[in-house]
């Protein structure tokens, strides 16, 4: 065992004072040194810093992803000129967030869409979440109406029917020309100029009728583009059954192949009325023989112009027509026609037609005494008798508006000779 060291005495003074401590170490000049201290402080705010970016990040990350308040979907119109702050109360309003205007722009700086945000009509999901709604109104997703325009309208009728869609703007300029426009189901978004929808029209025509142009058969007696519109308007307006088109157009076909009067009444109603449509009144004899470009009871070959804007259907069947010597055709009772090549079978079904129709009215029961009168005839219809147009065909449905007015009447006997007309009635 090692020796302790010999404890010297103390005196009683001295026990009683504290024993001196040692003093502190002395702080290294390093420590001192002030560009030791501010990067501690530099190295302090930026580990606050860190932990508050991590703590915003968390948030706006709820915030972002979060699902929203919308309990079903929903289309909202995000007008012109909107600035970021009105976005944020449009979509507040509407129910598709419930975030203050301030988070919502700051969502948007955060990803980096401040200047891309569009106006337009959007359709949000049930639930959609910040980042959702705000990458819908970035990309432009607006919504897309369909527009169906049917086949056989002029070029008033068309434009009357934009002008009368309310989610169309502004106004068409210049009436298109007949039979420059395409019927079918278009999708603009709200807000599209009328004068846009005019001109998608007039080049879907142009893209169509190149092609059906290229298809076209050799045989066919048209000359040109403009003669196929113009003979597929009027087989548009002579029938509205899909399976007749081109037997139709067939018969047109024969007779201007052998120089024959076409005679189609929605020729002369189109020569009446224009761009109009219809006439509103069965067509008068003295209207068969009353000299129009347009009344091809008058004139050799086709009108000057269209007499409508044919669909698809009605170009293809005109341009490729059924190989038929057909020059005839009448309704037939049911909703369709009845075709033949000689004008004695043309009689034949002429005169079934006219036996049913008898038989029909013979069956109709006699109204009641206190039932409303009938309404009363046109103007100059007792002076001048109204001749018959297409008897009614309520199987067929024809596209508005119709081109001849709907009820029976006596057949046309040979209104313009030596040729029988075409669509005896």
């Amino acid at each position: 065992m090692s020796e302790r060291p010999p404890i010297s005495p103390r005196s009683p003074r001295a026990a009683l004072e504290p024993e001196q401590v040692p003093p502190p170490p002395r702080r290294s000049d390093r420590a001192r040194n002030p560009f030791v201290i501010v990067g501690n402080a530099i190295i302090t705010l930026l580990l606050i810093a860190m932990l508050g970016a991590g703590g915003v990040y968390y948030y706006g990350r709820q915030v972002l992803e979060a699902a929203g308040p919308l309990k079903e979907d929903k289309i909202v119109n995000i007008p012109q000129r909107a600035g970021k702050r009105d976005i944020a109360e449009t979509l507040n309003r509407e129910g598709v967030t419930d975030v203050n205007p301030w988070v919502f722009i700051a969502s948007v700086a955060a990803l980096k869409a401040s200047s891309d945000l569009k106006p337009g009509e959007y359709s949000f999901q049930k639930n959609a979440s910040l980042r959702d709604v705000i990458a819908t109104i970035v990309e432009g997703k607006v919504v897309q109406h369909s527009v169906t325009i049917p086949e056989g309208l002029t070029s008033e009728q068309i434009v009357a029917r934009l002008s009368d869609n309310d989610i169309f703007t502004g106004s068409v300029r210049e009436l298109p020309r007949e039979g420059t426009l395409l019927p079918e189901t278009y999708k603009f978004p709200r807000g599209t100029p009328r004068d846009q929808v005019i001109q998608r029209m007039q080049q879907a025509h142009k893209r169509v009728l190149a092609e059906i142009w290229e298809r076209r058969s050799q045989d066919t007696p048209v000359k040109s583009p403009e003669q196929l519109v113009t003979l597929a308007s009027i087989v548009e307006k002579e029938t509205g059954k899909p399976d007749e088109r081109s037997r139709v157009a067939a018969v047109f076909a024969n007779r201007l192949k052998q120089k024959i009067k076409l005679q189609s009444d929605p020729t002369i109603i189109y020569g009446l009325v224009g761009g109009k449509g219809t006439l509103g009144r069965p067509i008068k004899r003295s209207e068969i023989t009353q000299p129009s470009p347009y009344n091809t009871y008058v004139i050799e070959g086709l009108p000057p112009g269209p007499i409508s804007n044919p669909g698809r259907a009605s170009l293809e069947a005109t341009a490729n027509p059924a190989r038929t010597r057909d020059l005839y055709f009448v309704a037939d009772g049911t909703g369709g026609h009845a075709f033949t090549e000689t004008y004695d079978a043309h009689q034949k079904n002429v005169a079934k037609l006219r036996a049913m129709e008898k038989q029909i009215q013979n069956d109709t029961v006699e109204p009641a005494e206190d039932a409303q009168p009938p309404a009363a005839a046109a103007p100059g219809a007792a002076a001048d008798p109204p001749t018959a147009t297409t008897p009614a065909r309520p199987n067929q449905q024809k596209k508005p508006p119709a081109a001849r007015p709907a009820g029976p009447a006596p057949a046309r006997q040979g209104a313009v000779q030596p040729s029988p007309p075409v669509v005896q009635r």
